[in-house]
């Protein structure tokens, strides 16, 4: 007796029609399913997440948006970020529960402050960015949407400028994609700092998170960071020194959701030194490449945690102009399972711009986890950024709200030397995108200032792709003077993962006799 499994088969055929190609025989015929090898097509949909910004009285938030020409035209589709709004409570109060005036006066004053539904930017064209500006402390977070052909490689970013007070800095971030895991070392509970870790719900339904924390003598003790209820399209910001009792000024935070998905970021504000996003390293692994080091960092801080159950030993390599070296007294570094371990490496690029390689020693693949903390200038001139762990660009990347000065990008080829296209698009307010090729040599780190679109007006947006050679790991440093004080910050460029893989059919669906 032959049976043909009917849901397989209609699997195949529908794989076929996505793939492009394929030659199916049934039960009783001959032959095999054939299929074209695995294409890459783009993506139709993207999600974006942004926090709230800032609540400071004199900050100053742009909003970027954009997306890369693409190589085909695609549906035209949407790009659009819009405040996080919560869903209205269930109404299941008793039907002849009766309202009182204050009640009454209350739903009227929420209605008012409730947001209208209507983006704060949408993007229209494709190789053009969009901005919009706001200046308020209340500003919430965003919650972001791309479909057709605006879907591939979409990228978001927010930077702030607060001129003084606590939180006094240049705060960039790359808005987020949602996720269910996110590891964050280089946070602190030390006195001094203030570090929230916001966590961003772009569903209907309500995500439940947890928050661990770990110190450099292992676990932190908290009773309150597990089974956070984070409300559909809703923002929640947790400050990490009322998680736990233990003060610690290295610490690595790891965020996972038990239900739903959200967006996770960290911002930091340091007394006296400023303040900046710390952006979610790349996932754990046994190389891991910082990228972006200014040449004039005068303290660099490396944070680096091994989550699985062994410790890790990792050799510690500048990729510089010409090449790699190990930090006079740091070649290595020894980290301890579940314990977070940090290193000071002061002014480690030596006036010339570099990255961080951090490498097995003995040809083991432990995972680990890595952040630096940097630092410019000095005295009432300090100020700080933090630059994650970062996969590679792969095909493409892109990294948006680019100046006509202050821009500044790292390409760093940890293994073969790569040739790289660097292309500025359009400005948002007008000039002609413009490209250019670069070379770099394997094992350094290239440093290159832009060239600025013809007629420029507004910001821009910079793609990086590689063209051929080794894998390429890039980032940007955007920099603007305010009171004297030169504030920064830096955005790592890993793959916009703008295309997905298709699998080609392989496998024969004929079915043998019982």
């Amino acid at each position: 007796m032959k049976s043909t499994p009917i849901s397989l088969i209609a699997g195949v055929v529908a794989l076929a029609a996505v793939t492009g190609l394929a030659a199916l025989t049934v039960p009783g015929g001959e032959g095999v399913v054939e299929a074209k090898a695995a294409a890459r097509l783009p993506v139709e949909r993207s999600s974006l997440l942004c926090p709230a910004p800032s609540t400071s009285d004199v900050a100053e938030t742009t909003y970027t948006s954009f997306t890369p020409a693409g190589k085909d035209g695609g549906e035209a589709g949407a790009a659009e970020l819009k405040p996080a709004d919560p869903l209205p409570a269930d109404e299941d109060a008793p039907a002849d529960e009766e309202k009182t005036e204050g009640d009454e006066e209350k739903a009227d004053a929420d209605e008012e402050k409730a947001p209208d539904g209507k983006p704060v930017i949408s993007l229209k064209d494709l190789g053009k960015p969009a901005t919009a500006d706001t200046s308020k402390s209340d500003a919430p977070a965003l919650v972001g949407t791309a479909t057709g052909r605006l879907a591939p490689g979409w990228t978001a970013q927010q930077t702030t400028t607060a001129a003084a007070g606590g939180a006094r800095g240049l705060l960039g971030v790359s808005c987020t994609a949602p996720d269910t895991d996110f590891w964050f070392p280089g946070a602190s509970t030390g006195e001094g700092r203030q570090d929230y870790v916001h966590l961003t719900n772009p569903d209907d339904t309500a995500a439940v998170a947890d928050i661990e924390l770990y110190g450099a003598e292992g676990p932190l003790e908290s009773a309150v960071g597990e089974g956070i209820t984070v409300p559909a399209r809703s923002s929640v910001p947790m400050l990490i020194s009322t998680l736990t009792g233990e003060a610690a000024e290295n610490v690595t935070v790891h965020v996972t959701t038990r239900t739903g998905r959200v967006g996770a970021v960290v911002s930091a504000a340091e007394d006296e030194v400023g303040s900046d996003w710390l952006a979610a390293s790349a996932d754990p692994a046994g190389t891991q490449i910082l990228p972006g080091i200014p040449a004039d960092a005068t303290s660099v801080r490396l944070v680096a945690f091994a989550p699985g159950e062994a410790d890790a030993d990792v050799k510690v390599q500048l990729l510089g102009k010409t090449g790699p070296l190990s930090p006079a007294g740091n070649a290595t570094l020894h980290i301890k399972s579940q314990m977070t371990a940090s290193v000071d490496l002061k002014d480690v690029t030596r006036g010339e711009p570099g990255s961080l390689r951090l490498s097995p020693t003995d040809g083991s693949t432990t995972p680990v986890v890595a952040a630096l903390r940097v630092v410019r200038g000095t005295g009432a001139k300090q100020e700080v950024a933090f630059i994650p762990a970062t996969g590679p660009v792969g095909e493409r990347a892109s990294v948006a709200d680019n100046r006509a000065k202050g821009s500044v990008l790292s390409l760093t080829a940890p293994g073969e030397t790569a040739e790289v296209k660097v292309t500025a698009s359009a400005g948002s307010g007008g000039g002609e995108a413009t490209a250019k090729t670069y070379t770099v040599k394997g094992g350094t780190t290239m440093e290159i200032t832009p060239e600025v679109p013809a007629g420029l007006k507004g910001g821009y947006a910079l793609t990086v792709e590689p063209e051929s050679g080794g894998p390429v790991h890039a980032a940007r440093t955007l920099t603007i003077a305010e009171g004297g004080v030169g504030m920064f910050t830096v955005q790592t460029l890993p793959d916009d993962e703008g295309a997905v893989e298709v699998p080609a059919v392989e496998q024969d669906l004929s079915v043998l006799d019982d």
